[in-house]
């Protein structure tokens, strides 16, 4: 028995999550002796799991309205390969992962044609935390014929409002592994038995580069001139961005080392397991740095032209930038958004969470009451499991 599913997705977070999809929808095809063939809009990570990229979408992402201008013109062709690969493959499912701008279109477009291709949303957006105007949402429960909610929360949601909801828990559980000792790690990571990392997770997206990586490495600079046994520690998540990291540790003189994508996961525990304190941008790192209980204060900046019209025209809330808090409904790990997200700012936080244990347990404390929100293991074999079952 032969069949085929084309998977959308974008960015790095969603490339990752198209890889372990992959895979586990791979393994489920082989127990019932089926054939599968992937096809799909992603990245390395599903390259790498065995699915045929008709085009690498990591680097066409962006959050924001001015941020997003130059990527319409890329997006639309993105969008026509893939509707004349549909019409190739003809595949027995459509599997939509995150990318919310680009997928709501793809979304909305099948449907419109009125093609029989079951349409499956996985990691949907998160519109149960946030609202634009007068309240209305996505028009993602019209096209979906079942989404795969990862929140609890994302589930109600979308029941409340007559979706067809399976909820399988957050895919982070099935990737947090117990991190090597110290010992081991300061050895393979030549570091001094006093030394400790302060790691910076600052962009997946080019913008990021522009408005969160300058103010992350200022205070690094800062936080090493005050403890001079921190080592600052950059994983890069894409190729293109390791000059750039790099040329940020030099131009602010800071100790450090940017970790390349091709040794991120055999080096990632390790820094991990040595890390004091992690910078970082909003996004899908949250939830990782929590599940290993390491604190984190997290930021983010988009351009004022966006941040004015989010405001004062589209009417854009949210009460917090970072899944962690959002899914316990309370500030567990520091936010600094806009104006607030400043080196002095950041600075003192960071003070206060390397020097008072109180702080440091407050996070502990809230990143307990999170994993209680996130499910069982085994999130995207169920995943996989029902998608399988539902096209053979």
């Amino acid at each position: 028995m032969n069949k085929k599913i084309f998977i959308s997705t974008g960015e790095v977070s969603g490339d990752l999550h198209g890889g372990l999809l992959s895979k586990a929808l791979f393994d489920e095809a082989r127990k019932h002796s089926v054939y599968l063939e992937i096809y799909g809009l992603g990245g390395e990570k599903m390259k790498n799991e065995g699915v045929q990229i008709i085009q690498d979408t990591t680097s066409i992402s962006a959050i924001g309205i001015w941020e997003a201008l130059p990527l319409i013109f890329p997006m639309m062709k993105v969008q026509e390969k893939f509707f004349k690969s549909i019409k190739k493959y003809q595949p027995n499912c459509l599997i939509l992962i995150d990318y919310m701008g680009p997928n709501i279109k793809i979304g909305t477009k099948l449907k419109r044609l009125r093609n029989n291709i079951p349409i499956y949303y996985y990691i949907a957006p998160q519109e149960w935390a946030w609202r634009v105007g007068n309240n209305s949402t996505t028009n993602l429960i019209n096209f979906s014929d079942k989404i795969f909610a990862i929140f609890k929360q994302e589930a109600n949601f979308y029941k409340r409002r007559g979706g067809n909801v399976f909820w399988v828990g957050h895919p982070m559980i099935d990737l947090i592994k117990k991190l090597p000792p110290k010992k081991n790690s300061r050895t393979i990571l030549k570091l001094r038995e006093n030394q400790n990392i302060l790691l910076l997770m600052p962009a997946s997206r080019p913008q990021e580069l522009r408005y969160i990586l300058p103010t992350l490495l200022k205070t690094a600079k800062r936080l090493q001139l005050r403890y001079p046994n921190l080592v600052v520690y950059i994983p890069s998540c894409r190729r293109v961005f390791d000059k750039r990291f790099r040329e940020g540790l030099e131009k602010y003189n800071i100790r450090g080392k940017v970790v390349s994508q091709k040794d991120d996961s055999k080096l990632i525990p390790h820094i991990y397991s040595l890390t004091k304190l992690a910078l970082c941008k909003s996004g899908t790192v949250n939830m990782e740095l929590a599940l290993y209980g390491i604190p984190q204060i997290v930021g983010y900046r988009v351009s004022r032209v966006t941040a004015f019209i989010a405001k004062k025209i589209l009417n854009f809330k949210v009460r917090f930038i970072s899944p962690v808090n959002l899914l316990v409904k309370k500030s567990i790990i520091p936010e600094f958004v806009q104006k607030n997200f400043n080196e002095k700012n950041i600075f003192y936080k960071s003070c206060r969470l390397l020097d008072l244990k109180t702080e440091k347990a407050k996070i502990k404390k809230g990143y307990a009451l999170l994993k209680k929100e996130l499910g069982e293991e085994g999130v995207v074999d169920r995943a996989a499991k029902e998608i399988i079952n539902s096209i053979i």
